[in-house]
């Protein structure tokens, strides 16, 4: 790095910026929420998964249903 690159950054002591903590708790309800979402979309993704799957058997059986031949009658 070069003298013309450098920057140096002067923080006066009364300028000096405390980051906030979170508590715990508001990390923990994220978390929880957060949670809870990937449940109920894992629960849409497996009903979606189920549906298509009951409907395809659904029309496969219509295809291949076991019809009288004439000559059974």
């Amino acid at each position: 790095m070069t003298a013309k690159n450098a920057k140096i950054k002067v923080i006066k002591r009364g300028e000096a910026v405390v980051p906030e903590v979170k508590p715990r708790a508001v990390k923990a309800e994220k978390r929880h929420a957060a949670r809870e979402m990937v449940s109920n979309v894992t629960n849409w993704v497996t009903d979606f998964q189920a549906r298509k799957r009951e409907e395809t058997k659904a029309a496969i059986e219509t295809f291949f249903v076991k019809k009288p031949q004439a000559s059974e009658l």
